[in-house]
Order: structure tokens, then C-alpha cells, then sequence
């Protein structure tokens, strides 16, 4: 989903089927993804928070997205089995005030509370499948609330400090990797590849794959 698509519109769609198609790990080392069609190269690097010797994978996400809700599950899936040598994270957009800071707040408070794992896909599951706007801290507090979390200990954190300047920094990356849709993958604050470029999440997921294997080899 690029910046035009982004609507109030979107809340309410469930997520989208996208047209079918793998490409596998093997398919893409016998042909390999082609620079400016399957990923882009940065033509400055992005900073990366992953220790020395670590290869940082970024995914940039809306929840309001619903190409961000079809893929989740297939990322979720590749993140679980990466290598030692791979740090993965989540970056939640934000491309206007409303709804993407409520969103992004949301995230970074569940994920400050380690919550990820219980919340993350259930709050895609409410917007796009329960049709929840979830775009207010009164809906957001009740919809927390709803999963047994106490909504006064979360409201502290989601209109905390912390929470503000992940924020801050989440808009400096955005920044850095020059992103213009979700979901979108950074690569070692080298590259990116998105499900717009590959139209699946299994061919964006190998071309991820592929550049991980990229930043991995020896100059």
C-alpha cells in the first residue's frame, strides 16, 4: 500500500488476497532478484540498532493496512525461523496524524509491555475482521481491556515518554529508508523490498532472503 492509498477507507476493508505465485529460496539464488524491480539499494545508508556483526531486518507496517494484515502471518512465520545471525523488528508507520500516531502508539506501548505476542495479530484481527477503528485512546484502552490487560497500567505507557520518542525515531527511519509504502522490509539499512515490488508475500519473503544472504557475504 503506498502514501496516495492511505484512506480512512482502509480500516474497514478485510485483508487482501494477493494474486498467487511462490518464490522459493532455491528459485531465487537460480535467478537472482533484480535490483530496482524486486528490491531497491539505498543510495545512502540507514542507521541500524543491531550489534556489530548482526544484520538488521526492519518491517515497516500500518495496522490499518490491509496488505500489512495478509502478510503478517507468512512474516511471522519466516521471523520465527531466522538464523542467529538475523535481528528482526517491527517500525510502526506513521504517513498522517490520524490514525497512524493512535496505531503506532499502540504498538510500541504492547510492545514495551511485552505483550507482543498476545496482542500484535489480534489487533489486526480486530480492525480488519471485527471492523474496529481502534483509532482513539478510548478504544484502544477498551479493546486492551477486552484481552485482560489493565488499561491504566497500558495508558500510562502508551502516553508515556518512552513511547513518544520511539515514536520520534520511528519517523527518522522512515526517513532514512525513504519509505513510501508498507508493508516494506529494510535490509541492513541497505536495502528494501516490499510485497509491491514481488506481489507476494512468499516471493518478498525469498528476495528478503536473498538479501540477507547479500549483506552476509565476504567483499
Amino acid at each position: 500500500m503506498n502514501r496516495r492509498e492511505f484512506s480512512s477507507q482502509a480500516l474497514g476493508v478485510a485483508g487482501l488476497t494477493l494474486a498467487p505465485g511462490v518464490w522459493t529460496s532455491a528459485q531465487a539464488q537460480a535467478a537472482a532478484p533484480i535490483e530496482g524491480t524486486n528490491f531497491i539499494k539505498l543510495s545512502q545508508n540507514a542507521p541500524v540498532s543491531a550489534p556489530a556483526g548482526k544484520i538488521e531486518v526492519v518491517e515497516f507496517f500500518w495496522y490499518g493496512c490491509p496488505h500489512c494484515h495478509h502478510f503478517e502471518p507468512y512474516l511471522a512465520a519466516w521471523a520465527a525461523k531466522l538464523p542467529p545471525d538475523v535481528v528482526f523488528r517491527r517500525m510502526p508507520v506513521v504517513f498522517r496524524e490520524v490514525p497512524f500516531v493512535a496505531h503506532q502508539q499502540l504498538y510500541f506501548a504492547i510492545e514495551a509491555l511485552g505483550l507482543i505476542p498476545v496482542l500484535h495479530a489480534k489487533v489486526f484481527h480486530a480492525l480488519h475482521v471485527e471492523q474496529q477503528k481502534l483509532d482513539n485512546p478510548e478504544a484502544i484502552a477498551a479493546f486492551v481491556t477486552k484481552n485482560g490487560v489493565d488499561p491504566v497500567k497500558f495508558l500510562a505507557m502508551y502516553n508515556s515518554f518512552a513511547v513518544q520518542t520511539k515514536g520520534r525515531q520511528a519517523r527518522g527511519l522512515m526517513e532514512a529508508y525513504k519509505l513510501d509504502g508498507v508493508p516494506t522490509l529494510g535490509i541492513a539499512g541497505q536495502y528494501t523490498t516490499s510485497v509491491s515490488l514481488n506481489a507476494t508475500p512468499e516471493k518478498t519473503l525469498a528476495v528478503a532472503d536473498y538479501l540477507i544472504a547479500r549483506v552476509r557475504k565476504p567483499k
